[in-house]
């Protein structure tokens, strides 16, 4: 009788394990839509450059003698390419966030689609 217990008990557990596996990628790392339509200065880069660059790189910091605060002081970097060179980690430029992990694919993409539209102060 106990050791019909003990294999009944091995076998609810090993039914309830077995249902904790998943192999399935695309419930594991859904996709998120990148959504890059009508890209804004103010709703859409500033928010990012807030939580991933201002920290060294505002007024205050002003780590690197860059500035990336303010419409004016960024387009400096977005002009020669370097803005879009470092959060790319692309050749030849220092990756940034200098220590840190490289930003989200979507906000580089998001970068990227703002200054390809102009860089608008928008």
């Amino acid at each position: 009788m106990k050791e019909l217990r003990i294999i009944s008990a091995l076998g609810i557990i090993a039914i309830l394990l077995s249902g904790c596996y998943y192999d399935v990628e695309e419930e594991l790392y859904p996709s998120i839509d990148c959504l890059t339509d009508n890209m804004s200065y103010a709703n859409d880069i500033v928010p990012i450059l807030t939580t991933d660059c201002y920290t060294c790189h505002s007024a205050a910091a002003n780590f690197g003698n860059v500035t990336l605060e303010g419409y004016g002081e960024l387009l400096q970097y977005v002009n020669d390419g370097s803005l879009l060179g470092v959060v790319s980690h692309a050749s030849g430029y220092s990756p940034m966030p200098k220590g840190g992990a490289k930003l989200l694919d979507c906000e580089i993409e998001k970068i990227a689609v703002w200054i390809d539209d102009g860089a608008l102060d928008n």
